[in-house]
């Protein structure tokens, strides 16, 4: 398989970066919802922003993995002030968009450098992110119907408290 090159490990580290930043940006989202004791909500996010650090700690092992070295930098502040439910699942979905991008740019980026183990590596991601959006979306389509309605968002908080986080089984 042999070492990474500096420039994938440089895209990795950074990408290792972003998913620690959606992390943050989860936890930031459930926060709100847990003041506003939409529960359900709160606890679909944090269990969102698990599911992102496990995302990171992924790429990190793959780059030791390779030999390379896991450079840590600051991770910016997410925002923490927030509007409507409908509101944060927007943005939750429009950052997904952007994650699959930085996501396709390291496809991209490993082909280029003919490094096939990480363009091996990073279909998983691809395939993550279709989910991701698709989860996503599919949330701003509920609220979106449900508009102003407090049972409809009641039923929403109830139905999104079910999630649990369950790491893939695909990760060994």
């Amino acid at each position: 398989m042999g070492m990474i090159s500096n420039k994938m490990q440089d895209a990795m580290n950074a990408q290792v970066n972003a998913e620690m930043y959606s992390a943050y940006l989860y936890l930031s989202m459930s926060a709100h919802f847990s003041n506003a004791n939409l529960n359900g909500f709160a606890n679909w996010m944090r269990v969102q922003a698990q599911e992102e650090m496990f995302h990171a700690m992924k790429i990190y092992d793959f780059v030791i993995e390779r030999d390379g070295s896991v450079i840590l930098k600051a991770i910016d502040c997410p925002p923490i002030e927030w509007g409507s439910p409908l509101d944060i699942f927007k943005t939750a979905y429009a950052h997904e968009q952007k994650v699959t991008d930085m996501i396709n740019n390291l496809v991209s980026l490993a082909m280029a450098e003919r490094d096939f183990a990480s363009n091996s590596f990073l279909q998983w991601f691809v395939d993550e992110q279709v989910e991701e959006e698709s989860t996503a979306s599919g949330i701003v389509d509920q609220l979106d119907m449900i508009g102003q309605s407090k049972e409809g968002l009641f039923m929403m908080d109830r139905e999104l408290g079910q999630r649990v986080y369950t790491p893939p089984a695909a990760a060994e």
